[in-house]
């Protein structure tokens, strides 16, 4: 399992991925869920993934060697193979959908064989030139859907845990560290409740028509920043619910 979120307000572009897998409960490892595409001056791309971690890697992989296209062209320009070479945020998410089927072409037998199910997620944002930054989610079979500023974040993995913090508080204009600061609130209820999601954490930052990541970063366990969140968070939730009255249900209450 895991839990990745993506953010996108009007600044820019918050993206956050835990780093746990595990294949049971006595094989558990930590690999980067969170891929970074930079070309200076021209795009910044963030890749979040979730699923089987072979297929993960691989489609990661095709993005920057190349991915052939068997099927029919879409609006990306001709010849685009890789991701660096995408026009706009559209065209990587088709991209990776691609790749994405292009791996299941070849590996699906190998799965079958052994009753392991083909499951792939990706989150995809940024910036491409002048285009506005963009969020998609893209699905095992390629197909995808876009963040809009009514919906300002998407979510994968182990998701439940996380999602009423943001539904409360992020919206379309908040600012871009808040924003940061609301993911990784996201991350801590998910990660006080669900074992299966694990630190450190990667994060990253693009300000809107930057072309760059502002922030590139890991969290440990021993980050004092991230610590001192938890505390607070944890603190703020005891002190909320007890500023609540009881509730009039009781005998005592007739």
């Amino acid at each position: 399992m895991t839990y990745c979120c993506g953010i996108l307000v009007a600044d820019g572009l918050v993206m956050i991925a835990d780093t746990r897998t595990n294949a049971g409960l006595d094989d558990i490892s930590t690999y980067r869920k969170l891929h970074l595409f930079h070309g200076e001056g021209r795009h910044a791309i963030a890749i979040a993934t979730a699923g089987n971690l072979s297929a993960t890697q691989n489609v990661i992989n095709l993005l920057t060697e190349g991915v052939e296209n068997h099927e029919a062209p879409g609006p990306e320009a001709p010849g685009v193979t890789t991701i660096d070479q995408a026009p706009n945020m559209y065209a990587v998410a088709q991209l990776v959908g691609r790749a994405a089927r292009q791996v299941r072409r070849i590996d699906t037998d190998a799965y079958q064989q052994e009753s392991v199910a083909f499951q792939v997620t990706f989150l995809i944002g940024g910036q491409i030139g002048k285009e506005r930054p963009r969020l998609f989610m893209v699905y095992s079979a390629g197909n995808f859907i876009e963040c809009s500023p009514d919906a300002p974040f998407l979510q994968l993995g182990e998701h439940k845990y996380g999602k009423p913090i943001l539904d409360r508080a992020v919206n379309y204009k908040t600012d871009l560290y808040d924003a940061l600061k609301i993911g990784l609130i996201s991350m801590d209820s998910t990660l006080k409740s669900n074992l299966s999601v694990g630190l450190p954490i990667d994060i990253a930052l693009v300000r809107r028509d930057t072309h760059a990541f502002e922030v590139d970063a890991r969290i440990e366990a021993s980050d004092p920043y991230f610590r001192d969140l938890r505390e607070r968070w944890s603190a703020a939730l005891r002190a909320a619910h007890a500023a609540i009255p009881r509730p009039p249900y009781g005998p005592e209450q007739a």
